[in-house]
């Protein structure tokens, strides 16, 4: 076992984007975007397209006249998968036409799945919608699968051909009940109750999404997507929307085989959990399956925490979801993108529970918060700040007078190694270090709790003998279940913990 902790986070936290396969994708400018996201003023519109040169143009044009919610502007990414006719020049004479379009081009046919990835990549908007290059679907509804999104309501929208609204082509019945049944199947390995999963128009935060491992080539991307999304607790809405479906003849692509391949991703990704790109936020996933352990922690710190509490570092909130009820006030602050997001999403009707960015290393960001709380926890945190110093100092100024700060840290110097690294460790501490180092801030070490004995012995052996980037889940999910003894023993065992809890008074 390793140390184990419930807000892990990286030296500069952000979102992993999955890496095209190198010579495999070309475009005018031959790279990827690499234009961060917006802020909340563009959509992009992801297009996969393959041999679709009678009906791509229109498809285009239609986008570019559609309505959006006020605010909004557009920018459409088309991704040629290898098309043997003609669609790829169309694109080229729209982008020529209009700054809008883009074009990126694959070499050869790889599916629909892998052009989304790409277009993903390219996607510089903060919302995203995929639509198909042919004509079944009407971008009029894009202000029906926005409205949620642009609220904040929403983290993906699906628009549904089932709902009873608006207009819909009837076609093929046996089509229809294999639709059914892989939406049928793909809720109940994700637990959601949609009507259509298989649907083309999905909206949703272009960063969620860009930090999933999409693995599907093919039409196998539509379930994988859903699975993944309720694995990650996104709010999921659905909306009816118009649908008009073309025949076999007219062009329509999926077949029985693309079915039976999707019931496969179905079962792989129904009993698999495989979320984040970023390896720091997937131990941080596989600690939140660890609940005992999270319980000990929050006991081990409870006695210690009054009523006004500042979190910093909340990460996905498994210690905030212990630590905040029959609070007066409880913030629970990140920096990265995805982890708010997630926090709003677990706290959202909790009326005392406010989520805000708040940066360890930035004394602009607890200006206004300067003397407004009895409490500051701050867990596994202050290892990942190169300037702990300052860190330390912001979160004394966040304290109001008589009131404490709770800061664990790693302990031991002699056991970093590879999983400290992964998690993006700039040191661990000693007693003697931490201390001096928040007494240098104005902070009376009243307490130092020696956390976590039990693991020791794991932790060097699989960060510093073995050099593991991971946990196991499987080990981790034997450990929880001995927790219980872990409690009674971690006190009496005769080498030194895993982590420290400092615990500062401010005069």
């Amino acid at each position: 076992m390793g140390e184990i902790g419930s807000n892990h986070k990286e030296r500069s936290p952000r979102l992993l984007a999955e890496r095209i396969h190198a010579g495999k994708e070309t475009r005018d400018s031959d790279s990827v975007a690499s234009e961060p996201l917006d802020t909340p003023q563009r959509l992009s519109v992801l297009v996969p397209l393959y041999n679709e040169e009678e009906y791509v143009g229109t498809s285009i044009e239609r986008v570019l006249n559609a309505p959006l919610p006020e605010g909004l502007s557009l920018e459409i990414v088309v991704v040629d998968d290898g098309s043997t006719d003609g669609s790829a020049e169309v694109v080229e004479n729209l982008a020529q036409r209009y700054s809008q379009v883009r074009l990126v081009r694959h070499p050869m046919n790889r599916g629909k799945g892998s052009a989304i990835r790409t277009a993903l990549q390219q996607a510089r908007g903060e919302f995203a919608i995929i639509h198909d290059a042919d004509l079944e679907y009407d971008p009029k509804d894009f202000v029906k699968l926005l409205h949620p999104l642009v609220e904040g309501e929403a983290d993906a929208v699906y628009g549904s051909r089932f709902q009873v609204a608006g207009e819909r082509r009837v076609l093929y019945f046996w089509h229809a009940l294999a639709n059914r049944v892989l939406t049928t199947m793909c809720n109940m390995a994700s637990n959601l109750n949609l009507t259509d999963v298989e649907t083309c128009y999905k909206a949703f935060r272009t960063g969620l999404v860009r930090s999933i491992p999409l693995r599907s080539e093919r039409f196998g991307i539509e379930p994988e997507i859903t699975i993944k999304l309720a694995q990650r607790q996104a709010r999921i809405y659905e909306v009816p929307i118009n649908y008009h479906g073309r025949t076999y003849e007219e062009g329509k692509k999926i077949g029985l085989w693309d079915a039976v391949k999707a019931l496969l991703v179905i079962l792989r990704y129904g009993v698999t959990r495989d979320i984040y790109l970023d390896a720091g936020a997937r131990i941080l996933d596989t600690l939140a399956q660890t609940p005992r352990f999270n319980e000990w922690m929050a006991d081990t710190i409870r006695p210690f925490a009054g009523s006004r509490i500042l979190e910093l570092g909340a990460g996905i909130g498994n210690l905030t979801r212990k630590l905040s009820p029959r609070r007066k006030m409880y913030v629970a602050s990140d920096i990265d993108a995805e982890h708010l997001a997630r926090l709003h999403t677990r706290f959202q009707n909790r009326p005392n529970l406010e989520v805000r960015r708040c940066d360890l290393t930035n004394p602009d960001d607890f200006a206004p918060l300067a003397g407004q709380f009895d409490t500051v926890i701050c867990l596994n945190v202050v290892e990942h700040v190169e300037d702990d110093l300052m860190a330390l100092r912001n979160i004394a100024s966040a304290l109001q007078a008589g009131g404490r700060a709770i800061v664990l840290v790693p302990q031991g110097q002699s056991i970093y190694g590879s999983l400290d690294e992964v998690l993006g460790h700039f040191r661990r501490y000693s007693e003697e270090e931490l201390q001096k180092k928040m007494e240098a801030v104005g902070l009376q070490v009243e307490k130092i709790v020696r956390f976590n004995r039990v693991t020791r012995p794991g932790w060097y052996v699989n960060g510093k003998m073995l050099k593991k980037r991971t946990f196991g889940r499987f080990q981790l999910w034997a450990f929880d279940r001995l927790v219980w003894l872990w409690r009674l023993i971690d006190s009496i065992l005769p080498w030194k913990p895993v982590s420290i809890i400092a615990i500062g008074l401010k005069p």
